[in-house]
């Protein structure tokens, strides 16, 4: 897979300097100032990214088992359980659009991230609460009578686990782009590999605490007291919390530059009114000129790029100097725009990309349910550990990744490359992911010829497609944030960082969607039993819906202009 050439992004265009009463005023997405400039030292990313391993535990301790508290402890139906998990997800995945919009327009990513903390530690205390203190649960199950949760109960626990909710959505939504700051601007291909490195052990951060609250966790809560394991969740929070508020005098911030969507319109309202003004005939010949303004404090310029001509007339100048904000708009603010226009893409197939993942934790595990789950002869391995086998095997894939491939890649690559790019490990995730669903679909079918032969397979034959899931997520999970931070406009990272967990949060419901689908249409692929049903022919499906995505991505990639940033002092003429 291969990216289009820079030469787009290179394209010098007329600019010229106007004055601030046109579009300085007005200019709310204007590059971001720093506050307390410092060289880079590894403590602010240090301490991030502690941050997220254990708010990872933390969150991950309350999301793996939500299901089995529900039905063991509240004594919810099947149904109820199921629709609430859901909407509790969905709307996790959501929060974090909101408050990367927050971050990112007038609180600031690190008040962000404080304020969210509280809503986070009281959502987590008041589930351990309700978990431990006795009027706050129901009673235990006596024979086969089991009591459900009384409406208050049910109100406490709902309180407590949207709390947590929001609380998390505003971590996640300004931590990585938080994270990512702490490296110099321009501190040339040495801090660019930095930053690169401080994505992979942030995706291997978060997948750690995964693994750590599948395994740890889970165990304390279902062999020893639920308000214990939800305590432990509650404390990995108040250890992360005061380790980021200690962290405080090392960190590099930005302030926040004003809602982004105002900027958006200013840009499509001007096209709008311009849409009868002739574009330069070529970059830098005679015609008319396109709007830039030298700002103080301003360090990063977009350089126009080719396409998209229709949004360049919002910084056509006119003869009159008589602009005002949502007549005229300048270079930059243009070019941000079309990179949400060209990323918007790219994420669709991130949504489809993540339905394929989800089914991991949905068919793999039926798949598994059929099979024997003896290894080594007498050891009976659970069948939901599967996932934390896939999450071990993805920490190894982290490690593969960040001190194998990566190096290899940049020493094979052209002198000075960063090695794969984004987009090209992006293509590699979504190539694995197809070989996952083949491979799963050849061991459900050999699956099936060892039960009509009077044989259980054994479940060590689902470790294959664990293992390229695992690398596949490795792949496409890291430089999806990469991609998503690095490509958006300074003034939109925390909301273009949070487009990961929508795509995430879609994928669930497009999941579903195929699965009610193909329940009404091949009932036989999903049988209840699945030994009389065909769920190969469903592997099958999702691996052709994965080429398809893929396919697509491939076509969308080719055709991306990646960002062009011009750097230069804040004194110097904004003229090119």
């Amino acid at each position: 897979m291969t990216t289009p050439s820079a030469g787009n992004g290179k394209e010098m265009t007329k600019l010229e300097s106007g004055d601030a009463s046109s579009s300085s005023s007005s200019s709310s997405s204007a590059a971001a100032t720093m506050r307390n400039p410092r060289r880079f030292t590894w403590t602010g990313p240090a301490i991030v990214l502690g941050f997220e391993l254990l708010e990872s535990i933390a969150f991950s301790g309350v999301a793996l088992n939500l299901v089995v508290y529900l039905g063991t402890v509240l004594h919810g139906t099947t149904a109820f359980n199921a629709a609430h998990v859901d909407t509790w997800n969905g709307t996790t995945f959501i929060v974090p659009v909101i408050g990367a919009f927050l971050a990112d327009s007038c609180w600031g990513k690190y008040n962000t991230i404080v304020a969210s903390l509280l809503f986070y530690l009281a959502g987590l205390v008041l589930l351990a609460l309700s978990a431990g203190i006795s009027p706050l649960r129901p009673a235990s199950c006596e024979g086969i009578s089991c009591p459900q949760a009384t409406g208050k109960q049910f109100s406490v626990f709902f309180a407590a686990l949207y709390l947590t909710s929001i609380g998390t959505g505003g971590v996640k939504s300004a931590l990585l782009p938080f994270g990512a700051e702490q490296y110099d601007v321009d501190g040339g291909p040495e801090q660019a590999r930095r930053k690169q490195s401080f994505f992979t052990w942030f995706f291997g951060a978060i997948n750690l605490g995964i693994f750590v609250a599948g395994t740890l966790v889970s165990w304390l809560q279902q062999n020893v007291s639920w308000a214990l394991g939800f305590g432990v969740s509650a404390l990995c929070l108040l250890l992360a919390a005061i380790g980021f508020l200690a962290g405080t005098p090392w960190y590099r911030m930005q302030r926040p530059t004003g809602s982004p969507l105002k900027d958006i319109l200013r840009v499509m309202v001007a096209s709008v009114r311009k849409r009868k003004a002739k574009l330069p005939a070529a970059a830098g010949h005679g015609g008319a000129v396109l709007h830039e303004v030298a700002e103080d404090g301003d360090l990063q310029k977009l350089a126009h790029t080719k396409g998209l001509g229709c949004l360049d007339k919002a910084a056509v100048k006119g003869g009159d100097g008589k602009e005002g904000p949502w007549d005229l708009c300048t270079v930059s603010e243009v070019e941000g725009v079309k990179i949400l226009a060209r990323m918007a893409p790219i994420w669709l197939t991130c949504v489809l990309y993540a339905a394929s993942l989800g089914q991991m934790t949905t068919t793999f595990i039926q798949q598994g349910m059929a099979m024997d789950n003896k290894v080594f002869g007498r050891l009976k391995v659970p069948v939901a550990s599967m996932v934390s086998v896939e999450v071990a095997f993805m920490l190894l894939w982290v490690l593969l990744h960040d001190t194998v491939i990566m190096p290899l890649a940049r020493r094979w690559g052209p002198a000075g490359s960063a090695g794969l790019t984004q987009l090209q490990r992006m293509g590699v995730g979504r190539f694995l992911v197809v070989v996952a669903m083949g491979t799963a679909a050849l061991v459900e079918r050999r699956r099936l010829q060892s039960f009509a032969a009077g044989r259980m397979m054994g479940i060590a034959w689902q470790v294959p497609q664990f293992v390229l899931v695992a690398g596949s997520d490795v792949f496409c999970g890291i430089a999806q944030l990469e991609f998503f931070y690095g490509e958006a406009p300074a003034s939109m990272r925390s909301i273009c960082s949070a487009l990961s967990f929508l795509a995430l949060s879609l994928g669930f419901y497009v999941n579903t969607a195929v699965v009610t689908a193909v329940s009404h249409l091949r009932p036989g692929w999903l049988a209840p039993d699945l030994n009389a049903g065909h769920l190969d022919y469903y592997f099958w499906l999702w691996a052709v819906i994965g080429a398809g995505n893929l396919l697509l991505y491939i076509l969308l990639a080719a055709r991306y202009t990646t960002k062009q940033v011009v750097l230069h002092s804040p004194s110097s003429s904004s003229s090119t």
